[in-house]
């Protein structure tokens, strides 16, 4: 976590999904190579956002790739289909669980099943205990202090698309607001608008309406806003190598001009 400077701001930036570090433990238990695990990131994501801090924003970030364990998803999204030993549970799995993209992913989109054997229930725990809830809490802390000295917070999570998403077809950007549960309209507004004088091309919550991370912290009768964005990754890197390229810079420069947009709150 890099708090923002001089003082913290409204606005919090976050990106969960964005981690390159893969456990050894991980790669032990693969039965995919690194290559196929890294398909998963949200490649340097984190480093797109890494201005926020000059602007007064809060920048939340983890060192742990997606793969190792899923932080825009419920704690209790536990995949029965890769842990064992999970207590009896009258609830039918989420949609996500069922596609094998639970709190630990089962699954590693188009490159298929990640582990060689299930995990034990214990082991999950552990990962829980010691990524999960500290990653909340402080993102918990953080948003209420924010709330607490300016009386609203914001949360922009973010993330990137693959450019092949027929959902997406044609689409830079797409913002989830929960159907605009998650924070108010003019925030959204405001976002596609910047963007959009930029040249990008945005649309709302289609395919992506916001996660986890959005529903939980986005209450915006309580002062809480939360907004995802979800970043198209040919824009700024090739997907193929995951290395960035020439648009790097310039999906940068737009990304500080809207941090900066944001970080002070409106009256």
């Amino acid at each position: 976590m890099i708090p923002g400077e001089p003082q913290p701001s409204w606005l919090v930036v976050a990106s969960p999904h964005s981690g390159r570090y893969y456990p050894a433990a991980l790669l032990a238990a693969s039965r995919l190579d690194l290559r196929a695990l890294r398909k998963t990131e949200d490649a340097w994501v984190d480093l797109l956002m890494a201005g926020a801090p000059a602007t007064g924003a809060t920048l939340v970030t983890t060192d742990y790739a997606r793969c190792w364990l899923d932080l825009n998803r419920a704690e209790d999204e536990l995949d029965p289909q890769l842990i064992r030993g999970l207590p009896a549970r009258p609830a039918t799995p989420s949609l996500r669980v069922q596609a094998g993209l639970g709190v630990i992913p089962r699954t590693a989109g188009e490159g298929g099943a990640i582990y060689r054997h299930r995990l034990g229930h214990n082991e999950a725990e552990a990962r829980i205990a010691m990524l999960y809830r500290p990653y909340h809490a402080a993102l918990d802390a953080v948003l209420a202090n924010a709330r607490q000295r300016h009386g609203a917070c914001l949360l922009l999570d973010c993330h990137s698309m693959p450019s092949g998403l027929t959902e997406s077809a044609g689409v830079d950007v797409v913002l989830g607001d929960r159907f605009g549960t998650s924070c108010a309209r003019q925030i959204a507004e405001t976002v596609a608008a910047v963007l959009q004088d930029a040249g990008l091309t945005v649309d709302r919550n289609a395919p992506f309406a916001g996660g986890h991370v959005t529903s939980y912290h986005g209450h915006p009768g309580a002062g809480r806003h939360a907004l995802q964005i979800e970043l198209r990754r040919d824009l700024y890197m090739d997907e193929a190598t995951l290395e960035p390229h020439g648009g790097f810079d310039h999906v940068k420069a737009i990304m500080d001009r809207l941090i900066a947009t944001l970080a002070t709150r409106p009256a």
